[in-house]
């Protein structure tokens, strides 16, 4: 599996052709793509999460109340020619489905599962290396407000990377509460609770510091602060943070849930995964719960992330308790090794028959794409005698390994002849016939054949 030097996905990204940061995704690794899209997708629908998919393009007066200043401030923006009202180019999905909810579209029923693959536009400056273009996919538990509905969406979430085949990663984990209430108990103005919220989200120490020292907090509290960004690791941490609490209600309520939701992943056998963070702090401001993201190694940024927002869905309407996750599709491909994995790419197969027979070339790929095989179908010039040697020709040119011929060396009109390339290579002399494996066999035979390479390979 080819990648680019900067290891995403094989991309054409020429300046001069395609606008910065955006994708054109190459048919080698679209077939990685969309089989990884499907197969998280499989796995949250056996974890009773319904698909949704949602529009590209929002209303800006309607979708602003779920978003932040900043990303709002760079989302793409047009003029719908229709009622002139400015429409977004969708910056996020949480924030669509908190309105679809609001809006009662998905019903009255909770609590919902919602799952979806989307794609997200925002600005980013070209100099910060990150894509303006990003794959996403995603779920949602709306409408349920207890520790073992935070595990379980953290727990789909370790199980869909297992299921894909990453090998090593972790879970940072933590409670927005906790920081949170550590800088307003510091006295520190909403702007620079807001500035630091940013520089926590960024682990940005001396930035932070900065912001500390400029909003005169004492130097107990900053001391206090800069510690919990840096409290990262198992059940200790929690201990630690207790201490930090000094018995102070929100703090104490914050490390409960968080303690809660810990010890349930660790009792049923997700420990090795987990990794507490006092520091843990989203980017996104309505997160204002159990919050995390998930590393692995070799990629510098996180894979994806999620957490709990219970007042995002008010925003549009009545307040929902919900927590929900999404992984970039990009950085999830780049963290996984292709190479390993090839085996997931369904069988090919190439029907080749002359143009007399058209019509029956026609019926016997049908039947193999009905048995679920991945087929091509071509008509050929030649009949008889050439037919083979043409055959073989237009298996090599295609890259597809076996050939089913139709309309030779057999009089039954329901068998075909299955064609190995074997070794390319030829000597002085040889011929295309010298260097393949030729067999008869009927239609229904070579399906069931296929099918077990099909249940192999998958």
């Amino acid at each position: 599996m080819r990648k680019t030097s900067s290891g995403q996905f094989p991309l054409l990204r020429e300046h001069s052709l395609v606008p910065v940061g955006m994708a054109t995704i190459l048919p080698d690794a679209a077939r990685h793509v969309r089989h990884l899209e499907t197969e998280l997708l499989a796995h949250f629908d056996r974890f009773g999460y319904d698909e949704i998919i949602l529009p590209t393009f929002e209303y800006l007066d309607v979708l602003a109340p779920g978003l932040e200043p900043t990303l709002l401030e760079n989302s793409y923006k047009i003029v719908d020619r229709t009622s002139g009202r400015i429409l977004l180019l969708r910056p996020d999905v949480t924030a669509q489905i908190a309105r679809t909810v609001a809006m009662g579209m998905v019903g009255a029923r909770f609590p919902l599962r919602l799952s979806y693959r989307a794609t997200v536009f925002r600005y980013e400056p070209e100099h910060a290396g990150r894509d303006r273009e990003i794959f996403q996919v995603g779920a949602e538990l709306i409408g349920a407000d207890d520790p073992s509905a935070d595990s379980e969406i953290i727990m789909l979430l370790i199980e869909c990377l297992r299921q894909t085949g990453l090998r090593s990663f972790k879970i940072s984990l933590g409670h927005v509460g906790f920081f949170k209430g550590l800088l307003i108990r510091a006295g520190l103005s909403p702007e620079g609770r807001k500035r630091a919220e940013h520089a926590a989200a960024r682990k940005d120490i001396p930035r932070l510091r900065e912001i500390l020292l400029k909003e005169r907090v004492a130097k107990r509290s900053a001391h206090g602060i800069l510690e919990a960004l840096e409290l990262c690791g198992q059940a200790d941490v929690l201990s630690k943070g207790r201490a930090l609490a000094k018995d102070e209600r929100p703090l104490v309520k914050a490390l409960e849930r968080l303690t809660n939701v810990y010890q349930q992943l660790c009792a049923t056998g997700f420990q090795e995964d987990v990794l507490l963070d006092l520091g843990e702090f989203r980017g996104f401001d309505y997160y204002d719960g159990i919050v995390f993201d998930v590393f692995t190694d070799g990629i510098g940024v996180e894979l994806g992330g999620g957490g709990r927002y219970d007042h995002l869905i008010g925003r549009f309407g009545r307040n929902l308790p919900s927590t929900g996750f999404a992984l970039s599709v990009d950085r999830l491909f780049r963290g996984l090794n292709f190479s390993d994995t090839t085996k997931s790419v369904r069988p090919e197969i190439l029907v080749v028959a002359p143009f007399a027979l058209s019509t029956r070339l026609i019926s016997v790929a049908q039947q193999l794409r009905r048995a679920g095989i991945r087929t091509v179908q071509q008509a050929v010039g030649p009949s008889g005698r050439d037919l083979i040697d043409t055959a073989v020709k237009a298996g090599v040119e295609a890259g597809i390994d076996p050939v089913i011929v139709v309309g030779t060396d057999s009089p039954k009109p329901d068998e075909v002849v299955v064609l190995h390339q074997g070794d390319r290579r030829r000597g002085a002399g040889s011929t295309v016939r010298a260097h393949i494996r030729k067999k008869t066999v009927s239609i229904e035979g070579l399906i069931a054949s296929l099918r077990g390479d099909l249940e192999r390979a998958l």
